[in-house]
């Protein structure tokens, strides 16, 4: 059996063809359009081509998008790929695939691509978190995603950051109308703003790994903040393993230092929760959307 999955990043869109066993029998992309009728297109080209490669035809479709649909009124909401807002899209791709289509929220998918063959595999609740451009995370329990009543959950990067210090007060706006978002501090453009100068997130990380002083503090305050954020998941949810993905999950410090530091403001004597890398990196996303389908045929 084939499952397609397509997965909505800020610059393309992808969708792949995965087996049963979850190898990718075909992986086909194209550049986001920047228009809501163009990316239907591009998507109902996509999934062609994804079937035509696999030798496949009428495959199960998921789809994750940088956003969630709204449980009442079905329209897309919070998606920073700004043209998918206000819009039906699940109905929309239905028509123009002829098909039922499954649709979550990306981190959501990266979440339930990591619980089931990645670095939660071995778990039960799955807190997966991506930390890259932006900041969201996703819940999984028994290889499922919790989407919540109100299909928000997950939504971490929009929560405040913990326990501030005068210094982070009141901290900078967010494009949602609040401030101090979490998001603003554990992006990487967070960690850059942070540090200053107009250097990237990576260039920070590595100068710090290289004894740079001024980057290596930068580092530790990023750390601590985002052991932070962590640790009221952990005194809210405390799941079996916590999975980092994105851009700064690639700054092997994070492995190092995380796990003691979240241990310092959870609420509890002990913190034995691993701390993991994703094991499918930038794949969990359109992997997690061929995962919204389960492995019986569709009706």
């Amino acid at each position: 059996m084939i499952r397609i999955g397509v997965d909505f990043g800020g610059t393309k869109i992808e969708a792949a063809a995965l087996d049963a066993q979850g190898a990718f029998q075909a992986r086909v992309r194209a550049s986001s359009p920047g228009s809501y009728e163009a990316s239907l297109e591009t998507v109902r080209d996509l999934v062609e081509q994804a079937e035509r490669e696999a030798g496949v035809g009428g495959s199960s479709v998921g789809i994750g998008i940088p956003g969630s649909p709204s449980p009442a009124t079905g329209l897309i909401r919070n998606a920073n790929t700004t043209h998918l807002n206000d819009r039906p899209l699940q109905a929309d791709l239905e028509r123009v695939l002829g098909r039922p289509v499954r649709l979550a929220n990306d981190a959501n998918c990266f979440a339930l691509s990591e619980a089931i063959d990645g670095a939660g595999a071995d778990s039960d609740v799955v807190f997966g978190v991506i930390i890259g451009t932006g900041c969201g995370a996703g819940v999984t329990a028994g290889r499922r995603v919790l989407a919540g009543r109100n299909a928000i959950a997950g939504e971490w990067g929009h929560t405040p950051l913990p326990w501030p210090m005068p210094d982070e007060l009141p901290g900078p706006e967010c494009f949602c109308g609040r401030r101090n978002c979490l998001e603003l501090w554990i992006s990487g453009p967070g960690f850059a703003a942070d540090h200053g100068n107009g250097v990237d997130a990576a260039a920070i990380a590595m100068a710090a790994g290289q004894g740079d002083v001024r980057a290596a503090a930068s580092l530790e305050r990023y750390i601590d903040r985002l052991a932070r954020g962590l640790a009221v998941i952990a005194d809210i949810l405390d799941p079996d393993v916590i999975v980092l993905g994105g851009g700064m999950s690639n700054v092997g410090a994070l492995y190092d230092h995380l796990p003691a530091t979240v241990g310092s403001y959870a609420f509890s004597e002990v913190f034995t929760t691993p701390i993991r890398k994703a094991a499918h990196g930038d794949s969990s996303g359109v992997r997690g959307a061929a995962w919204l389908w389960p492995l019986e045929p569709r009706p």
